[in-house]
This record gives C-alpha cells, sequence and structure tokens, in this order.
C-alpha cells in the first residue's frame, strides 16, 4: 500500500476553531473601560468594506478581503497587548488617568537623576495614553472626531513644571493627569508626580493647550461639539494640582531685554527634535533654553521651576539663538539680591542657594520670538 493510500485512509483532525484576539480578550483587557462614543473592539462588519464570508467574491477581491481582515486584527491585537503590558489605566470614577514608570539608565543626566528632558517626555507620554484611553485618535493629535472632521489639532500654548525630587535611575514613580476647560480657547492639562515607595509628591505640572487648524496653521476657538467630546472625561469640579493663590503657574513671563547676559547662538533642530506630527517637539525646547546658561549653574545647581510660553512653531530648518538673564526687578536689580535684609546671614544664604532667569528663543537673523520662559534653581543637595 503506498504512503498516499494510507494518507487517504485516515480520518483528517478536526479544524481547530479559529480565535482571533477580538473574541477572546484576556481578563486585564476586557475590562479596560474605553470611550461610549467608541467601542472597541469593534466588530469586523464595522470596518469599511468587510462583508461576511459568504458573499460571493472574485479572487483577487478575497485575496484583499483577507488582508484587510488580517490588518484589522492585527491592529487590535498589538492595542490589547499594549495595554496589557502598560503599567496605567483610567481611574475609579473614569476623570483621570494614572501611569507608573521605572527611570531607565538613559533618562538619567550628570546628576544621577532622570532630567528634566525625562520628566517633560513622560508627563507628554502619560498624556497621550490618557487621550487613548478614553478613544480620542493615536495618531499623535489626540483629535477628537469633531476635530479630525474641521482638521484640528491641539498646541501647546503653556507649561509650568515644578520638581520637588528628582527620581533616581530604578525609582518607580505614578503620574496621574486630567483635563479641564480653559476658557473659550483652550483646554487645561493638569499632573501630579508621586514617589510609588513613600507616596510623596515630587513634582508637579499645568499645561495649557489651543486648538490649531492643520492647514491654515491658525488658531481657532473650541466649539460646544468639541467641548462637550472632551469635557465629558474630565472632573465635574474644578481641579487643579496648583490650587494655591498666586503660585508660581500663574506668573507672567516678561520679554527679556536686548543684550542678554548669556547667549547660545546657531542652534539646530537635530532631525530627533521633530515629533510625528513634523514639527520640532516640544520638549526639545527645554533643552535650547538651558543651553545658554553659564556652566557653574548646571554645575552648582538643579532646576526647580520652569515656565515656557511657546510663541510660534519651529521648523526643521530655523536657525535658533538662546538668550539668557538673570531675572530682575523694575530698577535693573538682579531679585536675588533682595530676598532677606540689609546683606545678613540669612540673606546671602537664601541668595546662594536660589537663582532665577529669564530666557527666550528666536529665530536667527530675523529675531522673530519663538519661546519665552523662566526658570529657578536650587543648590544641588550633598551626595
Amino acid at each position: 500500500m503506498s504512503l498516499s493510500s494510507c494518507a487517504h485512509n485516515v480520518p483528517a483532525p478536526p479544524a481547530a476553531p479559529r480565535r482571533s484576539p477580538l473574541s477572546n480578550p484576556p481578563a486585564q483587557c476586557r475590562s479596560f473601560p474605553f470611550s461610549p462614543s467608541r467601542p472597541f473592539p469593534a466588530p469586523a462588519a464595522s470596518f469599511p468594506g468587510l462583508l461576511p464570508v459568504s458573499t460571493p467574491r472574485k479572487p483577487w477581491a478575497r485575496a484583499a478581503l483577507v488582508s484587510e481582515r488580517a490588518s484589522a486584527t492585527d491592529v487590535a491585537a498589538t492595542e490589547i497587548l499594549a495595554d496589557r503590558l502598560r503599567l496605567g489605566s483610567l481611574t475609579e470614577d473614569g476623570l483621570s488617568y494614572k501611569e507608573k514608570f521605572i527611570i531607565r539608565c538613559y533618562e538619567v543626566g550628570i546628576n544621577k537623576t532622570a532630567t528634566v528632558e525625562t520628566i517633560a517626555n513622560l508627563l507628554q507620554e502619560v498624556g497621550g495614553n490618557h487621550a487613548q484611553s478614553v478613544g480620542f485618535s493615536t495618531d499623535g493629535f489626540a483629535t477628537t472626531p469633531t476635530m479630525r472632521k474641521l482638521n484640528l489639532i491641539w498646541v501647546t500654548s503653556r507649561m509650568h513644571i515644578e520638581i520637588y525630587k528628582y527620581p533616581a535611575w530604578s525609582d518607580v514613580i505614578e503620574i496621574e493627569t486630567w483635563c479641564q476647560a480653559e476658557g473659550r480657547i483652550g483646554i487645561r492639562r493638569d499632573w501630579m508626580m508621586k514617589d510609588c515607595v513613600t507616596g510623596q509628591v515630587i513634582g508637579r505640572a499645568t499645561s495649557k493647550w489651543v486648538m490649531m487648524n492643520q492647514n491654515t496653521r491658525k488658531l481657532e476657538k473650541v466649539g460646544d461639539d468639541v467641548r462637550e467630546e472632551v469635557l465629558v472625561f474630565c472632573p465635574r469640579e474644578l481641579r487643579l494640582s496648583f490650587p494655591e493663590e498666586n503660585n508660581r503657574s500663574l506668573k507672567k513671563i516678561p520679554k527679556l531685554g536686548d543684550p542678554a547676559k548669556y547667549s547660545r547662538l546657531g542652534l539646530v533642530p537635530r532631525r530627533a527634535d521633530l515629533d510625528m506630527n513634523q514639527h520640532v517637539n516640544n520638549v526639545a525646547y527645554i533643552g535650547w533654553v538651558l543651553e545658554s546658561l553659564p556652566q557653574e549653574i548646571i554645575d552648582s545647581y538643579e532646576l526647580e521651576t520652569i515656565t515656557l510660553d511657546y510663541r510660534r512653531e519651529c521648523q526643521h530648518d530655523d536657525v535658533v539663538d538662546s538668550l539668557s538673564s538673570p531675572e530682575t526687578n523694575g530698577n535693573n536689580k538682579e531679585l536675588s539680591q533682595l530676598n532677606g535684609t540689609n546683606g545678613s546671614t540669612a540673606s546671602t544664604m537664601e541668595n546662594n542657594d536660589h537663582r532665577k532667569f529669564l530666557h527666550f528663543l528666536r529665530v536667527s537673523g530675523g529675531g522673530l520670538e519663538i519661546n519665552r520662559g523662566r526658570t529657578e534653581w536650587r543648590k544641588k543637595p550633598a551626595r
């Protein structure tokens, strides 16, 4: 008897039921909250162009159908896997989002702690993950359905970060974030950063975002449709990361006078500074602002507070000048010299322990303002 005839006499094993990651997601993912207006995962029939398998199709159409279904399944499986591995989720009331992060060795700077750029990147990351978790777009813009129809995107107009204790390599931190309305022209996003071991608040941040038309690059008011789409995921009562009156996040930043005491001219955006939206990422501005400070400040002090007002988009072919000067009052005296009284020991200690600077980023040559900022520095702790 030939092998081929034997093969015909052996009953074929029953075909295993085809299981899709969408049909039986892990328990962790089934409980993950998604936007009621955009349920996930979507049934296969809801994807454009997908018809029941029994529908007659030509061979090329069947191949396209298989490819389209496989692509949709792969995307869904990828998102489910990311949700399982990500150490973050919406809070019980669904009005804020928390995520834990481990500080990696490449996120640590010369002080053996996370850099301010690392902190800013983590704030951006948790904000993006929050937007995804409530069903906003995953294309880098965190846009609502109405915004996508109108070609509108969010852009940062102001960022304020305060860091009370920098996490070190391998430290685990938790960042909570939430959004709220900010007048008629934008929204605000706040953050709280805690040490996961001690529960201590080690940093806070707040930001303001406005809508811009992606095609015309002009700002637009937040319409009622967009506002309703966003506010459903926001706290019902005002909640601020900086509830104190006259806190530093509210201070206006004056334009730095010319000439500046310190400068670094001819800075050029690197390719790595561009984000998925094809413009210089918000965090790159922090590095440029700090680039013009004297080395003695970097060596002896650590950044406690940074506030940035974004005035103009920076493109990949712009050349940037970074200018800095000690912050002064109307009489052109350094503010640090005005703390305390009559040059007392307490006054000298405070002057030596804290420094304040104003910053200005401009386009080289034309002088167009890109960004203005304020930083406050404290003496580095003894190690």
